[in-house]
C-alpha cells in the first residue's frame, strides 16, 4: 500500500477537472501513508520522490530531470504553479486586509450587503411584544468583476534546461510577487473608490474639519482624529505608502523604546493607536487607508495560478502564460476610510 504512488500513471488530463494536485490526491490519498515514512508529504511530493527530483539546495536536479519520462514530464506545470503561489504568498499582506475568501467559477460575481440606516444602528431594549429590529442583507446592484493578472513565461528550453531547480525557482518566485503586487493594487483600489456599487471609502484630509493639525503634513493629533471616525468599527488596520511610513516614524510618539525595540527586533511596527501598519508600495503617495480588517473587504478567486501545462510538458516555453483571477468586494463601507496627508 505504502508504494502505490510509484504505479500512478500520470497524464495531462490531471490539469483539468479540479487541477492537478485535487485529482492526484484522489488516486494516491495520503491517508493511507498514516504510519509511514511517508506520512507529512502529499501526492505530489510522493512523485517528486517517485522519479527522484531534488527540487531545493545547493543539490537540486537541473530543469531537465522533469523531462527524463513523459510521465515525470507531468509534473513540471505543478512544481511551476507551486513555486509562483510560493512567491505570491511571500510577504503578501492580503491576507492581513481580508475579512473573507469566497471561490468562485466565472468572470462576475454578485456580492450580498448589509447597509444600515442610522436608525437602525441605534442599540435599543427590546421589550416584551415589541418588534425586533432588523439586519437587512441584500445582493448588490452590480456585479463585481474579476481581473486576471500574470506573466508570460519566455525562456527557451535550452536556455534553462542545465539550469538548477533552486535556481530557476528563484524566477518563478519572482514573477509570483509580481502577480500578489496586482492583486494588492486592485483591493487598495476597491478599498478607495468602491467595487462599482456606490460604495467608495469615506476620505478626509488633514487640515479639514473634523481632521485637525495641517494640509500637507502627518501628525499624531490628525491620527487620533481619523482613529475616531471608525465607531462602532475598530481601525486595527493602517496600509500607507513607503512616503507616509517615514513621516509616521518621525513622530514622537512613535519614538517610543518599547515600539522601537519590537521595530528594530521584528521588523512590524504596531502604532500607538493599536492599529497594524502595513507598507505597500502600491499605496498612492499621501495617502493612507485604515481599515477593519473583519468587516470590510472580501476577496473573490475566481482560479489560483493556471498555467499553460501543454506547452510546459511539451517544453514548449517560449510564451507560456501563468495567470491567476481575483477580484474584491466591499462588504461594509463605514469598516475603510481613506485619510489624505
Amino acid at each position: 500500500m505504502s508504494l502505490h504512488f510509484k504505479s500512478v500513471k500520470l497524464e495531462k488530463g490531471m490539469y483539468s477537472h479540479g487541477g492537478f494536485s485535487k485529482n492526484l490526491e484522489a488516486l494516491d490519498p495520503s491517508e493511507q501513508y498514516r504510519g509511514t515514512a511517508l506520512e507529512g508529504l502529499d501526492a505530489f511530493q510522493r512523485q517528486l520522490k517517485r522519479f527522484e527530483i531534488h527540487v531545493k539546495g545547493s543539490g537540486s536536479d537541473f530543469v531537465d530531470k522533469f523531462f527524463d519520462s513523459s510521465d515525470s514530464a507531468v509534473l513540471f506545470p505543478e512544481f511551476v504553479a507551486r513555486v509562483v503561489r510560493q512567491g505570491l504568498e511571500e510577504d503578501c499582506i492580503l491576507p492581513q486586509i481580508t475579512a473573507t475568501v469566497t471561490n468562485f467559477d466565472g468572470m462576475d460575481y454578485r456580492s450580498i450587503a448589509s447597509i444600515p440606516a442610522e436608525e437602525e444602528k441605534v442599540l435599543r431594549r427590546v421589550e416584551a411584544g415589541a418588534e425586533i429590529p432588523q439586519t437587512v442583507i441584500r445582493t448588490q446592484e452590480n456585479l463585481v468583476r474579476l481581473h486576471k493578472r500574470g506573466r508570460m513565461l519566455v525562456a527557451p528550453y535550452e536556455a534553462i534546461r542545465y539550469q538548477r531547480l533552486d535556481l530557476f525557482s528563484v524566477t518563478l518566485r519572482q514573477i509570483g510577487s509580481y502577480i500578489g503586487r496586482m492583486h494588492l493594487q486592485d483591493a487598495i483600489d476597491v478599498l478607495r473608490n468602491g467595487d462599482g456599487n456606490q460604495n467608495p471609502a469615506e476620505t478626509f484630509a488633514t487640515g479639514s474639519a473634523p481632521i485637525s493639525g495641517e494640509k500637507g503634513k502627518l501628525s499624531y493629533d490628525a491620527l487620533l482624529d481619523f482613529w475616531s471616525r471608525f465607531d462602532p468599527y475598530q481601525m486595527n488596520t493602517l496600509i500607507v505608502g513607503n512616503d507616509l511610513m517615514l513621516e509616521m516614524l518621525r513622530l514622537p510618539e512613535f519614538q517610543n523604546p518599547l515600539t522601537g525595540l519590537n521595530f528594530q527586533g521584528t521588523g512590524a511596527l504596531a502604532t500607538p493607536l493599536g492599529a497594524t501598519l502595513l507598507r505597500t508600495s502600491a499605496m498612492p503617495a499621501g495617502m493612507m487607508i485604515g481599515l477593519d480588517k473583519n468587516y470590510a473587504l472580501e476577496q473573490i478567486c475566481g482560479s489560483e495560478i493556471t498555467v499553460e501545462y501543454d506547452k510546459l510538458i511539451d517544453r514548449q516555453l517560449e510564451r507560456a502564460a501563468i495567470t491567476s483571477i481575483s477580484g474584491f468586494s466591499k462588504l461594509f463601507v463605514d469598516a475603510s476610510k481613506v485619510l489624505s496627508v
